[in-house]
């Protein structure tokens, strides 16, 4: 079976790396970095390559500046906090292309690290301009991506620019990336558990599918498991609740059955009388077994619905993890999400976490440290676990 090249498998010696990574971080309101977890992610790629004598060219994507120059976004504070984790100077060019870029990267030495600017303030980035990808190509005599956050995106920095580079490779990142999301789940470590959050049934069903084959568990939480109590006849208040996906859930259940796969939904809910989603504030907040009430909606799984789960973790020798249990963000609906998360922490688990909020949620939790891998991807994670190909992943050379 053949497999992605990494920069393991190529000689970087005094070459120029292009390397595509993931430095989207979240800012604050006042346009400062408030999550440097991308930036860490990235470190082991750009340290083995500037210890392998390599000549490091760093380009990311920061928010939607859709083709313009805004400077909240501009990737010089990226820079400086990059040079601290570093231990070394990162110089920042205030272009992605140009002559004044082609002339730094030609001064550069082995070992040293720029760090270009905002590709999204170039249209042909999102685009996939042929020209601008060639452009970005005429700096490199090997292209890495290392951003598995945006490889679902066949973008001038993530496919286009493979058309016009001889060598194009895998980060270490993104090589772990593949390994946990593909190998690991491919050919798991039994007892397989699933555990899947979030909105909506819709979002998930594919991965649903694509895993039910796979998995002995499968643990419903999040907003999409008042569809399933829906489907079993149970009220739900004024929870969110996709009536065109009812009849797809009970397909959901019954193929589960089938399979005999150990599929829970919820038993008991925490729930609130008032909930601004734009806020973020709740009203009266309890908890209730199975059937919510009119007028309450379901703000997290409640304490017994953690215990069973956990009990299932504990169990487990394989965790993939996707979606938030509830709304994280309130107090008072953070508990099923947290608690499962300790649960996982201390069991004996390979540990699989999805990215996105789940991601953002497992370390305020304070349990990231605990988890045997957590991915970058939000999207992308959600494509490659529904078996989709990702255009930044099949481009790349293949041994």
């Amino acid at each position: 079976m053949q497999r992605i090249k990494t920069i393991r498998d190529v000689d970087c010696q005094g070459k120029k790396v292009f390397v595509r990574v993931d430095f989207n971080v979240p800012l604050n309101e006042h346009s400062a970095i408030s999550d440097d977890a991308r930036i860490v992610a990235a470190l082991p790629t750009i340290e083995y390559l500037t210890q392998s004598g390599a000549k490091v060219i760093l380009a990311s994507h920061l928010g939607r500046p859709d083709g313009e120059r805004m400077a909240k976004y501009s990737m010089d504070n990226v820079a400086k906090v990059l040079a601290q984790y570093l231990g070394q100077a990162v110089l920042f060019l205030p272009n992605c292309v140009g002559e004044d870029v082609s002339l730094a990267v030609n001064k550069m030495t082995n070992g040293s690290v720029v760090l270009l600017e905002n590709l999204r303030f170039y249209k042909g980035e999102t685009e996939n301009d042929p020209e601008f990808a060639k452009q970005l190509a005429s700096l490199a005599d090997i292209y890495v991506n290392d951003a598995f956050g945006t490889a679902h995106r066949a973008h001038a920095s993530t496919e286009g620019i493979t058309h016009f580079v001889k060598s194009k490779v895998a980060g270490l990142l993104i090589g772990r990336e593949l390994e946990f999301l593909g190998s690991k789940i491919s050919d798991p470590e039994r007892p397989f558990t699933v555990i899947l959050g979030g909105a909506k049934v819709s979002d998930k069903i594919n991965i649903i599918s694509n895993l039910l084959d796979k998995a002995d568990n499968l643990l419903i939480g999040g907003s999409m498991a008042f569809t399933f109590l829906a489907a079993n006849g149970h009220s739900t208040g004024t929870s969110l609740v996709e009536k065109d996906k009812l009849k797809l859930a009970k397909e959901v259940l019954k193929s589960a059955k089938d399979k005999d796969v150990n599929m829970l939904i919820p038993i008991d809910f925490v729930i609130t009388n008032e909930f601004d989603s734009e806020k973020m504030t709740i009203g009266e907040v309890k908890t209730v077994d199975f059937d919510i009430p009119n007028g309450w909606c379901g703000i997290d799984i409640g304490p017994k619905t953690v215990e069973k789960y956990s009990n299932v973790v504990t169990h487990s020798r394989t965790i993939l993890w996707n979606g938030p249990l509830g709304i994280f963000e309130i107090s008072q609906a953070a508990s099923g999400t947290f608690d499962l998360a300790k649960a996982i922490s201390s069991s004996e688990a390979i540990s699989i976490i999805g990215g996105g909020d789940l991601g953002k949620a497992i370390r305020r939790s304070g349990c990231d440290n605990y988890m045997t891998f957590i991915s970058t991807g939000g999207g992308a994670s959600l494509e490659f676990l529904e078996g989709k190909e990702l255009p930044g992943i099949a481009a790349l050379d293949r041994i």
